[in-house]
This record gives C-alpha cells, structure tokens and sequence, in this order.
C-alpha cells in the first residue's frame, strides 16, 4: 500500500463542541478536514478525542479529513456526549443526527453511516432525503431483526452477561472476545488499544442497552423508498455484520452500489489493501460534491459587475439586452463573460449554458 500523505489535521486542530438533542441529551460534536461536508455516523464505540490517538481509527480521521469536512460526534451514552441516558432507541439517535445537523449549520451533505450507525443514516435519508447529497454505508444492517434460534438467543445472552460482568473490569479478558470480532487482524498493540477505548467509551448499562436497542430495529421495507445516490462497502470476512446483509441492503436501494472488500476486520486498518480500496471508493464517490464546493468558490470570487451579468443571462437575455440594460457596450459584456468562464473553468459553445446551470443551482 503506499504511504498516505501527510496529515492534514489533528486534536488540535478540531474544536469539540456541544448541542443538545430534543429530549435534552447533551452531545458532543467535531469538525475537521476540508472539502465538502461529510458527517459520519460512526459505530457505537467513539471517542471524539481519544480517536485521535488510535492506532486502530486515527486513519480513518486522516484520510476522510483529506477528501471532506469531517463532521463527527460521539453518539447518546458514549464518549464525550452525556451517559445518563435510558433512550437508545432508533427514534432517539435520529433525533440526534437532526440536533447535529442543525448545530452545524450544513444545508445539504453526504452521510456515512458505519455498522450500528447505518441504520440512523438510512432512517435519515428515509426522512431528509432532499438534504441529502449521498449516502455511503460500511458495515451496514439491512434493518430487519434476525430470526433467532435457541442457540443463538443463548449466545447473544452470553455477550450480554459478558459485558455486565467483563466492561468495566481493569482486567480486558472479557473485552478482549469483542476485540477479536471486531479486529481479528489486529496486532498486539491494537488490540489493548481497543480493549481500552470499550473501558472507557461507555458503562456496562449503557453497552447492553444500546446493543439490545440494536438488534431490535426493523426499516428493511422502507429501504425502497430511499432515493440518494448510494455506495455500500462491506469486509467480506466480517463477523461484526455479515456480508449478505450489505447484499440485502444494496438489492433494496435503488441503483446502490455494493463494493466487496478482502478483509476479516469490522473495523479496516491503515496497512490492509482493503482500506485503500475504501479510500478510494469513496473519494470518487465524492467527486461531484467536491466539484460543487469548488463551483460555490468560483462564484464567490465574480466581480459584483460579473455576478450581476450572469443574473442577467440566467433571465435570457442576449449579450445585446445586457449591455442596454447596463448601459455597457456589447464588446465590455464579451469581456465579462470571458472573465467569468474563465474563472469558472469553462470553455468552448457551452460555456454559457453551464454557467446559467451553475447560478441557477445556487439561488
């Protein structure tokens, strides 16, 4: 794999603040990177500023932070955001992603939505489609209850009762199972470093209550309805969430792609080929959203004398109609035509009409 650039941002460089969601639950939130906006919404194990220092997440941070403005937050219950919480419902968290939104201050966006976050993600896109600009999953739930036999009843109560019993033990034994679920490829110092971040991104109660909160979501008749351009990404060795379910999801949303990664990690690492699969996925997945931050500089550089020309082409007029109606010459409107393509990186017959389409798209 080659070695990434170099960072383009770090816990300093990210000011963590915080909003509170409808029910009064107060969260923390942060913002880094540049380029268009991409607010993730990340798995149930965060931690706005400790994430800086892992070696299992700090590439994540890094690279996204290269391709977008990385709007991030810890979810209700873990990390900086409040754990005295009894709502971890599907409602709650959607709830929630719509108090970051709104104290962020973004109109329209991308959203990626990462294992348990998933199904916030598409309940968002369900309801604020026309917000969205595109949706990625990684890690996704289709958004349907397994059906569940004896066996496995007793096996998710086991991780349940291991949790209550092993969470916030100094001793990582019990942790150390999740930790194999999720990184199996990890190395040694991974590993502890996920051990610790479940210690101290949550309490036991709220571990179970999210999980159990998890498991019971049930949107896969909906998922139809969602009409965003769509990138699934899934591991297809992971245990955390199982490939076919990416399948379901991808079969269900219309026109969604579905890229299959060759890796056994939940959670990809900086030196697996797979993550350099994701990154470049989804940076040319966010290719338009990039081009139209781009678009949104180039207007803002015209000339007040520029901008008021391409109102007037935007009306229909001919470039005769302008220069009488701004008492200009025909030949000064040519020049600020020419001025105005040229900073909007347009040339040739259709300069015109793309510029007129850009405008138009930002009034």
């Amino acid at each position: 794999m080659a070695p990434r650039p170099p960072a383009r941002a770090g816990p300093l460089d990210q000011e963590i603040r915080f909003c509170r969601s409808r029910d009064g639950t107060r969260l923390a939130y942060a913002v880094h990177g540049s380029g268009p906006p991409l607010v993730l919404v990340s798995c149930w194990l965060s931690h706005l500023q400790h994430d800086w220092q892992s070696p299992v997440w700090r590439h994540f941070l890094d690279d996204l932070g290269q391709i977008a403005t990385l709007i991030r937050y810890d979810e209700r219950g873990f990390g900086l955001s409040d754990w005295d919480v009894d709502d971890f419902s599907l409602a709650a968290r959607l709830s929630d992603l719509e108090a970051i939104v709104a104290a962020v201050g973004v109109d329209r966006f991308a959203v990626l939505g990462m294992s348990g976050g998933s199904a916030v993600a598409l309940a968002y896109a369900l309801g604020h489609g026309e917000r969205l600009t595109r949706l990625i999953l990684y890690g996704t739930t289709s958004g349907t209850r397994s059906v569940r036999t004896a066996e496995k009843l007793a096996e998710e109560e086991t991780y349940r009762s291991m949790i209550r019993v092993g969470w916030a033990k100094q001793d990582p034994i019990f942790r150390r199972l999740f930790t194999t679920i999720y990184i199996p490829e990890a190395n040694e110092e991974q590993m502890r470093w996920f051990d610790d971040l479940q210690r101290m991104s949550t309490s036991p109660a709220n571990a179970v209550a999210a999980r159990i909160e998890r498991q019971a979501v049930d949107i896969v008749a909906d998922l139809p309805r969602i009409a965003v351009p769509t990138l699934i990404l899934q591991a297809v060795g992971d245990r955390a969430t199982r490939f076919d379910e990416a399948v379901t999801v991808s079969r269900l949303i219309p026109d969604a792609r579905l890229v299959a990664l060759d890796s056994r990690n939940h959670i990809l690492l900086a030196d697996e080929p797979a993550w350099e699969t994701f990154v470049a996925e989804v940076t040319a997945f966010l290719a338009p959203d990039r081009r139209d931050v781009a678009g949104d500089e180039a207007l803002a550089s015209l000339s007040p004398r520029e901008r008021e020309v391409l109102r007037l082409c935007a009306e229909g007029l001919t470039n005769e109609d302008i220069a009488t109606t701004l008492t200009l010459s025909p030949r000064t409107v040519e020049r600020h035509l020419s001025n105005l393509y040229l900073k909007l990186g347009l040339r040739g017959n259709a300069a015109r009409t793309a510029a007129v389409a850009r405008y138009l798209r930002k009034t």
